[in-house]
């Protein structure tokens, strides 16, 4: 697909199964998204799965923290469109790339934030995403770019602060992780359910 060529066209005449199949999904971005989307972008099917946890009554409001271009807001904004869903990035051009592909969905129910997720009040949110955005700060492999610094300091600190707002929120606060994090989940949270052939897995704060 020539996406050079669909940034011409109306939007409205989307695919029928871009919210459905990755693949059509994330051909609307730059090849070098593409490459690196199996390993730093929640897959549709799990985005929607998640969802369907953290948006479980009308007018929830979640936040996806580290929202890289937006694919998880996107999928579960279309999903679920009475509920509020923001994503907070602190890397320009994947934000930029997230605002892009809100306009292309024409989606109402999706705002994107940039900058660090520290810089923002979590108080806001019913429910938190949270796809360890950290773990490039412990690892030099599969890094989404050098933009922005690394280090295993930075990895405490911003685990740290996650863990004192999550300790912080109202009982009833919902939380999905994925791909690992547990052992930074704080007291008071449940884990309601699981899926260990995909790691994810659904909190709630008792």
């Amino acid at each position: 697909m020539d996406t050079d060529q669909y940034n011409l066209m109306d939007y409205s005449l989307l695919p029928l199964n871009y919210y459905v199949d990755d693949s059509i999904f994330d051909n609307f971005f730059p090849e070098r998204i593409r490459k690196i989307s199996k390993v730093h972008w929640t897959p549709l099917a799990i985005a929607k799965k998640a969802a369907s946890f953290l948006a479980p009554v009308p007018g929830s409001k979640i936040l996806d923290i580290g929202s890289g271009i937006g694919k998880f807001c996107i999928a579960a904004a279309h999903a679920f469109p009475d509920s509020e869903f923001h994503g907070v990035e602190q890397r320009k051009d994947l934000f930029d790339m997230a605002v892009e592909a809100q306009r292309r969905s024409e989606l109402r129910n999706v705002r994107f934030l940039h900058g660090n997720f520290t810089e923002w009040n979590l108080e806001y949110y019913d429910s938190i995403y949270f796809y360890n955005a950290f773990a490039e700060n412990l690892i030099d492999v599969a890094r989404i770019d050098e933009s922005i610094d690394y280090s295993p300091g930075l990895y405490a600190y911003y685990s740290n602060y996650l863990c004192k707002a999550l300790e912080n929120k109202a009982s009833g606060t919902r939380l999905v992780t994925y791909h690992g994090y547990v052992h930074h989940i704080p007291l008071g949270y449940e884990l309601v359910k699981q899926d260990l052939n995909k790691p994810l897995r659904m909190w709630i704060k008792k």
